[in-house]
């Protein structure tokens, strides 16, 4: 076996070193990209003529086609959560208090964040895949060629209606996601769907609903603009649609992922949670 000489391995060093590099000044140029157009679209948002029509086109398209998966998601979660927990809570003989821990999961956490990363990652990858392909097709020039603005027809439409369909498929996806817990509890564990309830309601405070669902405008904002930040950046064909979209998904995952910290670390420290 032989080893790499001495002067290849500086030579291995430089070429990493220069590709950490090149990604960490393309992130930082796609943060400054994004952010650009989040003023664009909101400085477009005030001073221009906001298109009803289209907005409630996008409602229909974003937020009614992903109840379903929003649904399925809040279901699956809680039953899952509600057989980790019984199992937990049964071993220290705090069964019933079951309902009071569902909920308050559900409520902080459960339904806004899952709920945003199941269905973010399905609007943005379907944003980032339209725009990508009337980009690649030459509708985007065509657009601006005829006088209209691209950003005013494309992303402020988009982004309203992610901000809020958010907040009503989170709600959905809380009451969803406790029901199905409550079934689960009574027909696995013995606990009365009443007496569920009722500790679940006793023990939800209106801070622990409202922290929650005061993030999902945040998250549906990231959702539209990244979504349609690598649509309108698509090059190279359906392979370039291909690969915005999956990025799309990728960047928006992460995206909630931070953005979930840092906004619970603010209710946290502001008192809200």
């Amino acid at each position: 076996m032989t080893s790499a000489s001495p002067s290849t391995q500086p030579r291995n060093l430089t070429t990493w070193a220069d590709f950490q590099i090149r990604r960490l000044r393309t992130f930082v140029e796609e943060v400054g990209a994004s952010t650009l157009l989040a003023g664009r679209t909101f400085r477009t948002m005030f001073t221009t003529r906001f298109d009803t029509s289209e907005f409630i086109y996008q409602l229909e398209q974003l937020g009614v086609r992903s109840l379903a998966i929003a649904a399925a998601t809040a279901i699956f979660v809680g039953i899952v959560m509600t057989i980790q927990f019984a199992v937990s809570m049964e071993a220290f003989g705090a069964k019933d208090t079951l309902g009071r821990v569902i909920a308050v999961s559900e409520a902080r956490e459960l339904a806004p964040s899952l709920t945003a990363l199941v269905v973010g990652s399905r609007i943005a990858a379907g944003i980032a895949a339209e725009i990508g392909s009337m980009k690649v097709t030459e509708q985007v020039d065509a657009i601006r060629a005829l006088g209209a603005d691209p950003i005013r027809k494309l992303v402020v439409p988009r982004l309203v209606a992610c901000v809020v369909i958010m907040p009503l498929i989170t709600f959905v996806a809380f009451i969803l996601g406790m029901i199905s817990s409550m079934l689960v509890a009574a027909l696995s564990y013995g606990i009365p769907m009443e007496f569920f309830f009722s500790t679940a309601l006793d023990s939800l405070r209106m801070n622990d609903f409202v922290s929650g669902v005061s993030k999902t405008p945040f998250f549906g904002f990231l959702i539209a603009i990244l979504g349609c930040y690598f649509g309108l950046q698509t090059r190279g064909g359906t392979e370039g649609v291909g690969r915005s979209t999956t990025r799309s998904v990728v960047v928006v995952s992460i995206s909630i992922l931070m953005a979930d910290a840092l906004l619970t670390q603010i209710f946290v420290s502001f008192g809200t949670l």
